[in-house]
């Protein structure tokens, strides 16, 4: 069996489209596991795994506790807001204290970029990166790629744009790593105050003008626009926001074309897309969710197998 280049996945930047490609795989045999009456494999049967969330998260957490528990891992919870961190306690000290445990892999959000690369350097234990501050998320990039060639049969050759908040966005620089190295070309669109600095640097190009993004694009990725991230205001308002970068169905209708839609959640309806176009077929954010799980079923199970193939 092929085996992932990593003993980790803290970044899209850190692996190949072999890993890439290898994980589709495997998570397409998940997808038909999920699908069966029976939903459970004993794949990751005698491993460990701590869910360590430094920052809230609703749905990435749900959907890793389900994948491992979906592969029968043993599996514990910890969230930050009620840990000792908040009495003082350094991150190396917490997870210490949860590696005495004999815990075999960790899944880390926290709020710090860099935090899982950081830990990865001081701990045995397998990391795999939910969420580090503005910097990356390679677990939702691997789920967006993946239904995308699920819906459109493959990521070589396609036009994206990531319409939003790029500059606040782990899944924005995430995405534009993962669709770059599986052959699709990236834009970004969205108010010049949300676009990074360094946007070009990273082969991507700006279109200001929504409705030519839109035109030119295969794929449309709607970003959130995460108010909880900003200290200072981005644009004059929401309502303005929502009139020159929201997506709704006379615009969607209008382009004589057409194109998938895509958000990673939560979405804020009528913000960056309205109700019609979020239930829309075009739309595929609940199809997202339900590969959520089969990708973190792949990315946990490929790294365990290591860690067991170690082990061995």
């Amino acid at each position: 069996m092929s085996e992932l280049s990593v003993n980790h996945l803290l970044g899209i930047k850190y692996i190949n489209e072999d890993d890439i490609n290898l994980i589709f795989e495997t998570a397409d045999h998940f997808k038909e596991v999920i699908n069966r009456p029976i939903k459970k494999v004993p794949s990751l049967r005698d491993i460990t795994i701590a869910n360590l969330f430094f920052e809230n998260s609703t749905r990435t957490r749900l959907s890793f506790e389900l994948a491992e528990k979906r592969l029968s891992a043993d599996v514990i919870n910890f969230s930050a807001a009620s840990s000792s961190l908040t009495k003082g306690e350094t991150l190396i000290d917490t997870v210490n204290n949860i590696l005495s445990m004999k815990v075999d892999m960790v899944v880390m959000r926290h709020p710090n970029p860099g935090a899982g690369v950081f830990l990865s350097k001081h701990i045995d234990a397998s990391i795999v990166n939910a969420g580090d501050g503005a910097h990356e998320h390679p677990t939702q990039a691997l789920l967006d790629c993946y239904s995308i060639r699920e819906r459109l049969k493959s990521v070589s050759g396609k036009k994206v744009v990531i319409v939003g908040d790029i500059l606040h966005s782990r899944v924005a620089l995430s995405n534009i790593f993962a669709l770059q190295k599986l052959g699709a070309t990236v834009k970004v669109c969205g108010p010049k105050t949300l676009i990074p600095k360094y946007i070009e640097k990273l082969g991507v190009s700006y279109e200001g003008n929504l409705r030519k993004a839109l035109e030119w694009c295969d794929v449309a990725n709607m970003l959130r626009v995460q108010n909880e991230r900003m200290e200072i205001s981005y644009f004059p308002t929401t309502r303005e926001y929502t009139q020159q970068y929201g997506v709704n169905k006379a615009l969607l209708d209008s382009l004589g074309k057409e194109i998938v839609v895509m958000h990673p959640g939560p979405i804020n309806r009528g913000v960056e897309i309205t109700s019609d176009v979020a239930d829309s077929k075009q739309a595929i954010i609940l199809e997202q969710v339900q590969n959520g799980v089969a990708i973190r079923m792949a990315v946990l199970y490929l790294l365990a197998s290591k860690i067991q193939h170690n082990e061995n």
